[in-house]
Order: C-alpha cells, then sequence, then structure tokens
C-alpha cells in the first residue's frame, strides 16, 4: 500500500467512524482509531461501555466492520486491540 493510499483511507475511515460513533455513545462507549496495517486491516480500541460489554464483539463486527467495508471495501477485517496493540478477542487472531 502507497503513503498516500493510506493516507486516503485513513481519512475515509475516522470519516465512517464519526458516523458509528453516535450509536456507541447512546450506550455509554465510544471508539478509537489506531491504525490501518499494510494488509487493510483496521485496528480500533473500544472506549467507555464498549471496552467492557459482553455484545462488543457484535457491535464490532456487525456495525463497524460492515459498515467500514460497505464504505471502502480494501478493508479486509476491524480488529479491536488493547494499550499494547493486542487483539482483545480470540476471534481476531
Amino acid at each position: 500500500m502507497t503513503t498516500i493510499l493510506k493516507e486516503e483511507l485513513t481519512i475515509k475511515i475516522h470519516k465512517v467512524l464519526e458516523l458509528v460513533r453516535p450509536y456507541l455513545q447512546t450506550d455509554g462507549g465510544d471508539i478509537s482509531f489506531v491504525e490501518l496495517t499494510e494488509d487493510f486491516i483496521v485496528k480500533v480500541k473500544l472506549l467507555g461501555a464498549c471496552g467492557t460489554c459482553p455484545m462488543s464483539i457484535q457491535t464490532l463486527k456487525l456495525g463497524v466492520e460492515q459498515t467500514l467495508q460497505k464504505s471502502i471495501p480494501e478493508i479486509t477485517k476491524v480488529i479491536a486491540v488493547d494499550d499494547n496493540l493486542q487483539s482483545i478477542f480470540p476471534e481476531d487472531f
């Protein structure tokens, strides 16, 4: 992935996350973009109530990931990471 493509996709990712964010915030949660990897995986942090909610994997996959992939087909996967950038869900390995 070129630097220009990465920058363009990152801008698009931020715009899509701004559309998703209000839905997360209604339940006391939030989301923060961490990085876009070379293999088009988006890493995010789930914040607030989303960080501890047992339904957050469904929110991530059925809400955030599907919305991002619909808007940005290049995205292969979205994973939630902790402060050490490790996946917080075993399915994401």
